[in-house]
């Protein structure tokens, strides 16, 4: 369906930003640092006092140091703004267990398996869940051959699509932008198979 139309009579009240950014160390790892920020459009009274319009009621850190296979090799978040100062940032080093989790396999299961609900912030948990296909568009053209895939590992000598085929509605095998630019894997709707050769992995 069609946007809704905006309604002239709106009034801000809440803004929420994330904001993704990925670095090449150098190294052969890469960092990802991820924000969110929330702020009212007006003073908004806590169990802590008021909080002044524009000031963070929310301002968390969430940084990981990452392989080139996606796999997570250092973990840890800061919060610099909080309703509950000196309470909401006690999680200690909770966010270390993402340390080893891959962000290709089941990467968002094992996100709420370890760090749902009490065991750590609601809203850095809650933030690491886009952080798949942030990372994944990082490493797209530099670690990730998007134009002509790779080699299956699991089958020697068999080549796989390019990772982004079967990822959305657009890239489906049978659908023409598949057909424009990918077409050497491009398949006619009765012949596709969305199945992905055994390794290729999806995003958690």
């Amino acid at each position: 369906m069609a946007l809704p139309p905006a309604s002239p009579d709106r009034q801000p009240k809440h803004r929420r930003c994330i904001d993704v950014q990925v670095f090449a160390r150098g190294d052969g790892l890469w960092e990802v640092d991820a924000r969110i920020t929330d702020t009212k459009a007006r003073d908004w009274p806590l169990s802590s006092g008021i909080r002044p319009a524009g000031t963070p009621v929310h301002d968390m850190l969430l940084r990981l140091v990452v392989d080139e296979h996606l796999v997570i090799q250092a973990a840890g978040a800061q919060t610099d703004w909080m309703p509950y100062p000196g309470l909401c940032n006690a999680y200690g080093d909770a966010y270390e267990r993402l340390v080893g989790l891959s962000l290709v396999k089941d990467f968002r299961r094992a996100v709420q398996q370890r760090l749902g609900g009490a065991q750590g912030c609601t809203h850095i948990t809650e933030m690491a869940q886009v952080l798949p296909t942030a990372v994944i568009q990082a490493f797209a053209g530099e670690v990730i051959n998007t134009q002509e895939g790779g080699q299956d590992p699991a089958h020697p000598g068999r080549d796989l699509p390019p990772f982004q085929l079967d990822r959305c509605h657009a890239l489906r095998r049978e659908a023409e932008a598949v057909r424009l630019y990918y077409p050497r894997w491009h398949r006619p709707a009765a012949e596709h198979n969305p199945q992905r050769p055994a390794g290729a992995g999806q995003p958690g």
